[in-house]
């Protein structure tokens, strides 16, 4: 049985989720939409250029960033949340490590959690099994203050699918199903060129540990080290990563350039 995101089902197909970063310091679009007038204009933009899923955070998790209060964070991303819900039923996840957030958001509308600290917070497990929403699971090693000093990993695919496992079991505990859960290899999150390199290679050894993959590559460090380019000029990357993604057949590639991600997906999904 296939596994239900608002009315987004997972079909097999790769699916895109539109990123919101209501934030003044994310490590590509932090500010451009933090005031509620730009929030809305973007929101209205993803949705009429396909975005199919919108992924809403309040805290940036680039390289270095330190956390926001719960009442920030909430500030941020209740109104954004209640704004979509008033004008399309497209699914919104909340993008967020902590718990009262998550709880806050799914309240105003939201229909996933996206804990990109990987549910190593026994309260953020224990909620998500109360309020029956699926979840999305992100590897991170180490935080986002220190997650870049000198990543290391012996077979990077596996021990991130070992610690990814070890995370699922701990939810199964709690409550939540297997099949209620989606993966996220964290690319960028405690990795360097190599082990982001070797993620993409190895998408499909995702496939089937949970209800589905998530791919979250567009506009990160990696690209521009691939072409020596900055973060405005990293949408060739962004989109051959998506379409690697898709071919490996994850079921949503998170990202900012919806409009022409959308078009490449499309593509590839008509020959899958």
């Amino acid at each position: 049985m296939s596994l239900s995101l608002g009315k987004l089902k997972l079909d097999g197909k790769s699916h895109v989720m539109g990123i919101l970063n209501v934030t003044p310091d994310s490590f590509y679009d932090g500010g451009w939409h933090f005031d509620n007038e730009n929030s809305q204009k973007r929101i209205e933009e993803m949705i009429a250029q396909g975005a199919e899923i919108i992924d809403i955070g309040g805290e940036s998790t680039r390289p270095g960033s330190k956390p926001v209060t719960v009442d920030e964070e909430l500030k941020r991303v209740i109104p954004a949340i209640e704004f979509i819900s008033e004008i399309s039923d497209i699914p919104i996840s909340i993008d967020t490590q902590k718990t009262e957030v998550a709880k806050k958001a799914v309240e105003a509308g939201a229909c996933v959690v996206n804990d990109v600290g990987g549910l190593r917070n026994t309260e953020m497990i224990q909620a998500i099994a109360d309020m029956q929403v699926p979840v999305i699971i992100m590897h991170m090693q180490g935080t986002p203050e220190n997650m870049q000093t000198n990543p290391k990993y012996g077979n990077t695919v596996q021990d991130i699918k070992d610690w990814l496992e070890v995370r699922i079991k701990a939810a199964e505990m709690a409550g939540i199903k297997r099949s209620n859960m989606i993966v996220d290899p964290g690319i960028g999150f405690g990795k360097n060129l190599k082990h982001n390199l070797e993620i993409l290679g190895g998408l499909e050894q995702f496939k089937n540990i949970a209800g589905g993959v998530l791919l979250g590559a567009s506009r990160k460090s990696f690209i521009g080290l691939l072409n020596s380019n900055g973060s405005s000029d990293r949408l060739a990357g962004s989109l051959a990563a998506a379409m690697i993604g898709a071919t490996a057949g994850v079921d949503l590639v998170r990202v900012h350039d919806v409009k022409e991600t959308r078009r490449a997906i499309d593509s590839i999904n008509s020959i899958n």
